[in-house]
């Protein structure tokens, strides 16, 4: 099942890919991390998102692609 993102959940996860490559994942770890080490759940929800939009990028998933 292939998830629909929103579009500026794309649009971060296509920055760091774009910014970090290979590593855009990691980089995406480590700002959820700090997030966390604050409590701000909101924040970290939406870098869990980008994370999954990430994967789902790297998987081919269509509703992770931009809108064209």
């Amino acid at each position: 099942m292939t998830r629909d993102f929103g579009e500026q959940t794309r649009s971060t996860a296509l920055a760091l890919i774009g910014q970090y490559g290979v590593d855009a994942e990691v980089i995406a770890v480590m700002r959820a991390a700090e997030y966390a080490a604050v409590g701000d759940l909101e924040a970290l929800a939406a870098w869990d998102e980008i994370l999954e939009c990430l994967a789902a990028i790297e998987a081919g998933e269509a509703g992770a692609r931009p809108i064209q």
